[in-house]
């Protein structure tokens, strides 16, 4: 073996791990926006959580990233860690589907179905299918399909670089020496497991050990453990991943480990026994790629029939290595292992983003009220409603900014931008509620008092206000477009109101009807109210926006505020006889 067999090996090594990333963020990004519905479904029944782990890593062809996915939905609430074994268990099986296809490069024979299946002949074809998806489709799901296809081309070539650059190597004696030293089990164990951690991937490590195996130098005493340690080592990237997360996340990815720990164990320990009592003839016979995946898939399903009973016991020492704490983490909902998976990232960004928006609401409410009625205590709930709101602006909008950096679909990214401009509002809307009710209190510390005819007019705007919000608020949570066109009528009565009520003001000052005082806290009042129904217009418009692509916002403002919209004539009409000053 030369040099250039070196750089052979090297170049089919970048080939076979680009195209296997590839044709996994391909996969993973398809599955992605389903992932939700799947795990609506899900129950604590240890078997259908299996069942799923097995399909989802078949499709995604990730065991790791099925692993981190689980950590993450865990950490986030939605999924119970007695959920997440099963899961977890089903994904140690599905990955082993790589195998099973990588397997496909060493089989023998001149019959026309054979060499069809071998990927040498359709891979070119696979290869130029995901070209034509990628160059000449506009749909998102067809270049994803495309590339999931060219990674899946790129990765068999790969895989024949490297069993050309390492067939020499069956010639070379310190070669099989080195092999050798894997046939003891602790040493193979020890190899497998850094390998894949390393590469952070269990199915590249067993197909870089299949293209190996095209020497005839890797025996099946040398292969068993470091196909077992293969199994270890894929936990350190769920392991990674579980860091800075919560205690149950944690756990979930202790449980990956534990499974896969006691499932060589026992694997290990049986298997020797047994060898010591029939001593197989296969032990130090060479293996193939279809006997590695042959030895991949047994050992996953019989750790997993062996365990899956046990469930319970793995999760009870899952609490014994982590213990509960005292401490409860906050705004773990936007978990940064959801940042590979978009859809699901983006899930979780609405729901933060609806709750943020639903405790902005309620602070304004609140704030109203206490104009004429303060509460200390309220009061006290609303700035603590503002540190809450300023918290999710800064989590929410920090992990936005990171989420639209991914490679991202036209609607994933439509929904990002309508995310950060609407959050910013709400985050206003909250800072108006603070500062209304740094009004109202003003007034109690002060003894102010509106005049009767003052008072009604405030109650009034109140109640444009209050209506306004809860549209808006609630064309956001339910994307209704039809309460967001019912916001900017409602922002035009606002503002007419507002005019209207500062006109009023000023002819009371002039005839010595209110005070100085009175008048500057009246007109603060208005202008927070004034600045609401902005922001609320802001989030209506943005809503109405986005659902369309090629709607324009100032388009659609000039056209209905220059009266060419009847119904929006019609609405801003009924909301002006609504709320109508006496």
């Amino acid at each position: 073996m030369d040099i250039f067999s070196v750089f052979q090996m090297a170049g089919g090594l970048a080939l076979f791990l680009y195209g296997m990333h590839v044709m996994g963020d391909g996969l993973e990004k398809q599955a992605g926006g389903k992932l939700k519905t799947v795990l609506e479904k899900l129950t604590a029944n240890p078997i259908k959580g299996f069942l799923l782990g097995a399909a989802v890593t078949a499709v995604i062809q990730s065991s790791s990233a099925t692993t981190v996915m689980v950590v993450g939905f865990v950490n986030a609430g939605i999924m119970k860690l007695s959920q997440a074994i099963g899961i977890i268990m089903g994904a140690n099986v599905g990955t082993t589907i790589t195998s099973w296809i990588l397997s496909l490069t060493g089989l023998q024979g001149d019959s026309f179905w054979i060499q069809l299946l071998k990927p040498t002949s359709f891979s070119p074809i696979i290869a130029f299918l995901g070209i034509l998806l990628i160059m000449f489709f506009k749909k998102e799901s067809k270049k994803d399909l495309g590339s999931t296809l060219v990674g899946f081309a790129v990765l068999m070539f790969g895989m024949e670089q490297m069993s050309s650059a390492v067939e020499p190597l069956a010639d070379v004696p310190e070669f099989t020496n080195i092999l050798l030293i894997f046939s003891n089990p602790l040493l193979g164990v020890l190899c497998g497991a850094l390998l894949t951690a390393v590469i952070q991937s269990s199915s590249a490590s067993v197909g870089i050990l299949q293209a190996l195996s095209a020497t005839g130098s890797v025996t099946y005493s040398s292969a068993i453990p470091i196909i077992l340690g293969q199994n270890i080592g894929t936990c350190v990237t769920a392991l990674i991943s579980s860091i800075g997360a919560n205690k149950n996340a944690r756990r979930a990815a202790v449980v990956h480990l534990y499974f896969n720990l006691i499932g060589s164990g026992l694997f290990l320990a049986i298997f020797y026994l047994l060898n010591g009592i029939l001593h197989f003839s296969f032990y130090g016979q060479p293996i193939d790629r279809l006997g590695i995946a042959v030895v991949h898939t047994c050992f996953n399903l019989l750790s997993t029939l062996t365990l899956l009973p046990f469930t319970k016991l793995l999760e009870k020492l899952a609490y014994l290595t982590i213990r509960d704490t005292a401490n409860d983490e906050k705004f773990q909902i936007l978990d940064e292992r959801f940042l590979a998976s978009p859809a699901v990232a983006i899930h979780q960004c609405q729901k933060m983003a609806v709750s943020m928006a639903k405790l902005a609401q309620h602070s304004l409410y609140q704030a109203i009220g206490l104009v004429g009625s303060y509460d200390e205590k309220i009061a006290y709930s609303i700035e603590e409603g503002e540190d809450q709101i300023d918290m999710y602006e800064d989590k929410l909008g920090t992990y936005l900014v990171r989420l639209s950096s991914k490679n991202l679909t036209i609607e994933e990214s439509r929904e990002i931008s309508k995310l950060l401009h609407v959050i910013g509002d709400f985050e206003r809307i909250g800072d108006h509620a603070v500062n209304i009710l740094k009004s109202a209190k003003e007034m109690q510390v002060k003894k102010y008092a509106f005049s009767e005819q003052a008072q009604k007019e405030i109650s009034t705007i109140s109640g444009a206000i209050e209506e306004i919000v809860d549209l808006a608020t609630q064309a956001f949570v339910e994307n209704d477009l039809h309460l967001a066109s019912k916001v900017e009528p409602l922002e035009q009565v606002v503002d007419s109101l507002k005019d209207e009520l500062r006109s009023r003001h000023v002819q009371r000052l002039q005839n010595g009807e209110c005070t100085i005082s009175n008048g500057f806290i009246f007109s603060d009042l208005l202008t927070n109210y004034e600045r609401v129904a902005d922001h609320c217009s802001n989030i209506g418009v943005c809503v109405l926006r986005i659902a369309e692509d090629s709607f324009d916002t100032h388009e659609y403002l000039n056209r209905i505020k220059d009266g060419h919209d009847d119904t929006f004539e019609n609405r801003y009409n009924r909301y002006k006889e609504k709320y109508q000053l006496a």
